[in-house]
């Protein structure tokens, strides 16, 4: 029975030695080991095997990448504004034993020192460029906070700044400023609009307005040329009326009873004005037509009788002419030949019928008699030998 406590409790010295020999250091991390109080040594990532009770692993220190986020901090610029600045900070640790040993917190020591580090550099701005100058205040920041940090085993690899709260009155001002100033560019693009569309309304009435006067001017140039032919070809026409009408008179040597005759065609003509409301007529209306020629008789210049034979007035002929059968013919041959081209370029493909040409069609008019003139002459000979033969 003692044997076997014995053993329990060699078991159990052996499990223990066991645990307080081997060490396990997860992947990221660094091990910082003591011996007796004193910096013994730093164990990497993986198996590690110690001193039982004499070393100890007093702090295991993460290597990877921290995020740190600090709260809103007051911050006064150089126009006695006061604004609430929030900033994050990228850092690792690079040593392990200054970390450990050369700062108690880190973490607390970055944030104060980030803080004092903003107010500086914030001090020196106006709210406007603190507004505007975030690049410059995280470069400005990254720098003070490495090169205070690279002693203590630290690397700062980014800062940022994370908002920039101004007071409300300031965000009103802004935001009334903001909007004035986007009224202004709206009134400014509405007028270069409407300045515009001016320029344009203008040029398109100048344009229209020119065009319309280049019109107007045509059309009166056209019109008066149109004006000036119409009454000189109704002057030529007149001239030759006139001229037509002078001939046939003289032609035809009027007397004193055409006059006559004319003088009464033209008293129908005085009746149907307007101002002749009442005509009256002689009871001697026979004898005052007697005696109308011997009032005419005292024209100078026209005769009383004409000598010579009476001139008619050549008016053309009474029945219209009829073409004659060859011009028919050879119209007719025409019509033809431009229906056959017609179809010959209306289907080239097909083979054009052949139409009979003026040379292959006899004349309508043409006779035996166009081709002999014997029968002529032996008439005249005949009836030149019936005269009367001498005693």
């Amino acid at each position: 029975m003692i044997y076997v406590i014995l053993l329990a409790i060699v078991f159990i010295f052996v499990v223990v030695v066991l645990a307080k020999t081997v060490r396990v250091v997860p992947q990221a991390r660094a091990g910082v080991v003591e011996r007796f109080g004193k910096y013994k040594q730093t164990l990497p990532a993986g198996l590690n095997f110690v001193v039982p009770f004499i070393d100890k692993v007093r702090y295991m220190i993460d290597l990877r990448e921290q995020v740190v986020s600090f709260p809103p901090q007051p911050v006064i610029t150089e126009d006695n504004l006061s604004v609430d600045i929030d900033t994050v900070i990228y850092f690792r640790v690079t040593d392990p034993i200054a970390a450990t040993y050369e700062i108690a917190n880190y973490i607390s020591a970055i944030e104060q020192l980030t803080m004092t580090t903003l107010r500086n550099i914030i001090g020196g701005m106006d709210l406007e460029q603190t507004l505007t100058s975030r690049d410059q205040v995280n470069s400005g920041l990254r720098g003070v906070l490495d090169e205070a940090t690279g002693k203590w085993g630290i690397r700062v690899n980014r800062v940022e700044v994370k908002s920039i709260d101004p007071p409300g009155s300031i965000k009103d001002a802004m935001e009334k400023q903001m909007r004035a100033d986007r009224d202004k560019r709206a009134l400014i693009l509405s007028a270069e609009g409407q300045r515009q569309s001016a320029i344009l309304t203008a040029e398109g009435n100048k344009q229209s307005a020119i065009l319309n006067a280049e019109g107007d001017k045509e059309s009166r140039i056209l019109r008066a040329q149109a004006d000036r032919e119409a009454q000189i070809l109704q002057a030529q026409g007149e001239g030759q009326a006139i001229q037509t009408v002078f001939q046939a008179i003289h032609d035809g040597r009027p007397d004193q009873s055409l006059l006559a005759y004319q003088y009464l065609q033209m008293m129908p003509r005085i009746a149907k004005g307007d101002a002749n409301k009442m005509w009256i007529i002689p009871s001697e209306f026979g004898e005052a037509l007697k005696g109308l020629g011997t009032a005419i008789g005292s024209v100078p210049g026209v005769p009383q009788e004409t000598e010579g034979p009476r001139v008619r007035v050549d008016m053309g002929p009474s029945e219209p002419q009829l073409p004659d059968d060859r011009e028919v013919a050879s119209t007719q041959a025409a019509v033809e030949q431009a229906i056959k081209e017609a179809e010959d370029a209306a289907h080239p493909g097909r083979e054009a019928s052949a139409l009979p040409t003026e040379s292959d069609t006899p004349a309508p008019g043409a006779t035996s008699d166009d081709t002999g003139e014997t029968g002529d002459t032996g008439e005249g000979d005949t009836g030149g030998a019936t005269g009367p033969e001498a005693p």
